[in-house]
């Protein structure tokens, strides 16, 4: 029981104002409960009024009995309250009242906002026609009679161009004249799903059934196209046929019995559409046939249209006259009459939705012909796929799928980046929905897979336009993925590989893309990535290859990314490892190290970047690199001096075999290759870049002579100008042989010259300072005896 404290009946008071606003504030809170005193009486202290509020929820107290505070003390103020006034307090019975519509308002709004393509009209009443279909079937099982009159079930489409008219046709259920008020005349009212609803509640109906209609306002697409509809129908349980006729800008509609007998009906409907003037292109027989076969090629029951024919006869020509006199002349000539080749046209029914669904036939039951035939069709392909799934998935979300992987990848629009494929078409009970979907069913890394969808529950909007976001359609998205792995896989396994290097050719960068962008398929993916290697630089690997042929020492999965083959096996990286035959992975591609760097391990084998500090190959001696240290410490600290900032610390190389040094780059910034790439970025951050190649380490190789006369030079002069020359030009070199670009080309070029310069001094030609003394003339005439010159050491006296 709540407590109502002074504060909060003082507030409720100051908000009702005077003594009225004041019955109606409180009236709520005692309405309902019983009268606070047993009789009329005198005011109470205030701890009996507050008792009272408190005890005011009792049940024991009737709550007909009189309440009288007139004496009654509330902050200053005297209030009274009686019977009379309570009840007059008492809140007055609430009116109920229907929602009411602008129905030509209304119209407008589903016919011009509800569809964002005129041409869904015909899959609409397509759908309707179905349906109706549908019924009679169903409601002849137990009803006989309804097939009374011997009419094929089928929907036949007719069109006049000229007037604009397209007529569709059904031999279904029908409606009488109190169902076309029903379902026309009410908007929003599925004559579908009230059917539907009447087969639940029936128990021995069964609930198998294949009826498309949901909302109750497709019907009324057909004045995307129209101004005037007219609806002719005959039902089986009415003698009368009725026709219903709207006008698109109406508020009303009226409905009249048929008397012409010309156009009475055995059974079914007739829609006639009388069309706008800017919509009578949709009135030609090949764009509704075109429509007929990307939206409803898959109904249930057969759909003819009324199309234009031709047939090839021969005719007689008329022969000349003087032909003909010389043909009477000459009686040994046999006449052979002349005939030409026509076309003679005629129109007929033509029966449009040929193709069958093979989705909903038993797997078992279809042969690989026959998926590559509908694979072709339906996607207009001349390849057959590399391979394709066909399966139904059962329990919480049901639908049956076909999915397809190409043979070869798509020119031109169809990017990688591109999430917006026409690949998947979505049916939801045969119907076609849409093929226009931005990552809803696939993500973009898997874009490239093709199939077809269909479902009986997917939460559509009205239009059926729009897939909604909702957690049946992540369980869907969930095992399309699932499906379309196992696919890949299938083809990665098959005896022949060379299926396998044609898929990753067409389709490697989008599943190295995968790797990027879905974190939770990583188990999927990995296994199916390919890779050329320091052992198999003209055959891929998988990281499976690898990781067996790994030697039994060996911690991790190495790599190092390069611009192409070439420049990854002469890089100074590898130079140790391949002395120690270890297996090195070449990524070329330009997406590949974001992609290794992404999966981070693979079989609980860590991916290394050669190139990066800190690498330990296993066969660390701490006696020899302490006796290094100690040989080599102090030129570290002097080259480090030297090279100022341009490097974040020089240390001994435990990779490098026959190079004097190398960069390696911090282990948590940017490689060479990857800072390559970002700088090549036409809209890269350039502020990004000085801080993430911030790191970069030179390590230098003790064992090489270039290294040793460094050493000996600083024990010897270590401000000797040569010395302190060679160690910027050994850091540009290594700029270069480590991949990085330099900041200053024409400066290392400077630098590369004049050690040419003092190694060629005097080699082949006159010394250099004749070439230097401005005063020698190279016109002279005067025969100069040539000395020989034995060729010396650059920077050593003869």
């Amino acid at each position: 029981m709540h407590r109502l404290s002074r504060r909060s009946v003082s507030a409720v008071l100051r908000a009702g104002g005077g003594g009225e606003r004041y019955r109606n504030a409180v009236a709520p809170i005692f309405s309902s409960s019983t009268p606070l005193f047993d009789s009329v009486g005198q005011s109470e202290s205030r701890s009996q009024w507050y008792s009272a509020l408190a005890a005011g929820s009792s049940d024991t107290i009737k709550s007909s009995t009189q309440v009288n505070l007139k004496d009654t003390l509330f902050l200053g103020k005297r209030y009274e309250s009686t019977a009379a006034a309570s009840d007059a307090s008492a809140t007055p019975p609430a009116e109920k009242y229907e929602y009411q519509a602008e129905v030509s308002r209304l119209m407008d709004l589903i016919v011009n906002s509800l569809y964002s393509n005129k041409e869904v009209f015909l899959r609409e009443l397509i759908s309707n026609a179905s349906d109706a279909l549908d019924k009679l079937r169903f409601l002849s099982v137990t009803e006989p009679g309804l097939f009374k009159e011997e009419v094929d079930l089928d929907i036949r489409i007719q069109t006049d161009k000229d007037n604009g008219i397209v007529t569709i046709t059904d031999t279904g259920i029908g409606m009488t004249q109190q169902e076309l008020v029903d379902c026309l005349g009410t908007i929003a009212q599925s004559g579908t799903a009230k059917f539907l609803k009447g087969l639940k509640d029936n128990k021995d109906a069964g609930g198998d059934n294949n009826l498309i209609g949901q909302f109750g306002v497709g019907f009324y697409s057909a004045f995307l196209v129209a101004d005037r509809v007219v609806v002719s129908t005959k039902s089986p349980k009415s003698d009368k046929q009725y026709v219903w006729e709207g006008e698109a800008n109406a508020s009303s509609y009226t409905i009249r019995e048929e008397t012409d007998p010309e156009k009475l009906i055995p059974r079914g409907t007739r829609l006639t559409l009388y069309l706008k003037r800017d919509d009578k292109g949709f009135a030609h027989p090949e764009r509704i046939q075109k429509l007929v076969k990307n939206y409803s090629q898959f109904v249930s029951f057969p759909i003819y249209t009324w199309q234009e024919k031709g047939f090839t006869k021969e005719i007689e020509v008329d022969e000349d006259q003087t032909e003909t006199k010389k043909d009477e002349q000459d009686e040994k000539t046999e006449k052979k009459k002349k005939t030409k080749t026509i076309i003679e046209k005629y129109w007929d029914w033509e029966l449009t939705n040929e193709t069958q669904p093979i989705w909903l036939r038993n797997p078992k039951e279809v042969t690989t012909e026959e998926y590559n035939e509908f694979y072709k069709k339906t996607f207009n392909e001349y390849l057959d796929p590399l391979a394709s799934s066909h399966f139904t998935t059962e329990g919480e979300v049901e639908f049956r799928s076909i999915l397809y992987v190409p043979a070869i990848a798509p020119t031109g629009k169809d990017d990688i980046v591109n999430p917006k494929t026409k690949n998947i078409r979505l049916f939801v009970k045969r119907v076609f929905i849409s093929d226009d979907f931005d990552g809803e069913l696939f993500p973009r890394y898997l874009s490239f897979v093709k199939g077809v969808v269909d479902s009986h529950d997917l939460p559509l909007n009205v239009s059926r336009e729009i897939l909604q976001e909702s957690r049946i359609v992540r369980i869907m998205r969930k095992r399309l993925v699932r499906k379309a792995f196992d696919m890949i896989l299938g083809i990665s396994l098959s005896e022949n590989k060379d299926d396998y290097d044609r898929f990753w050719e067409n389709f490697g960068k989008h599943l190295k893309l995968g790797c990027i962008e879905d974190r939770e398929n990583h188990k999927r993916l990995a296994p199916l990535l390919r890779f050329v290697s320091s052992q198999s630089e003209n055959e891929l690997i998988s990281l499976d290859e690898y990781v067996e042929n790994m030697k039994a020492e060996q911690k991790d999965i190495y790599y190092i990314a390069a611009d192409s083959v070439t420049s990854a096996k002469n890089t100074p990286f590898l130079e140790r490892l391949i002395e120690k035959d270890l297996e090195v992975l070449f990524l070329v591609d330009p997406i590949d190290e974001i992609a290794i760097q992404n999966l981070k391990s693979y079989k609980e084998k860590n991916f290394v970047d050669i190139s990066k500090e800190d690498l330990d190959l296993g066969d660390k001696n701490e006696e020899k690199e302490k006796e290094m240290k100690q040989e080599f410490g102090q030129t570290c600290d002097w080259i480090k001096k030297r090279l100022g900032d341009k490097v974040a610390s020089v240390q001994i190389s435990n990779r490098l075999s026959s190079s004097p040094c190398v960069l390696v780059s911090g282990k948590f910034g940017w490689s060479a290759n990857m800072e390559r790439l970002m700088k090549a970025q036409s809209v890269g951050d350039t502020s990004s870049l000085e801080f993430m190649r911030g790191r970069r380490v030179l390590e230098i190789n003790p064992e090489h002579p270039i290294i040793r006369n460094l050493n000996a030079a600083y024990g010897s002069n270590p401000n000797d100008d040569d010395a302190l020359r060679a160690i910027d030009l050994l850091y540009d070199t290594a700029l270069v042989s480590s991949g990085y670009t330099p900041d200053n080309p024409a400066q290392l070029g400077g630098k590369i010259y004049e050690m040419m310069g003092m190694a060629l001094s005097g080699k082949w030609s006159t010394p250099v300072e004749a070439y230097n003394n401005p005063g020698a003339s190279f016109n002279s005439t005067e025969t100069i005896e040539a000395e020989v010159v034995e060729p010396v050491e650059a920077g050593s006296k003869k």
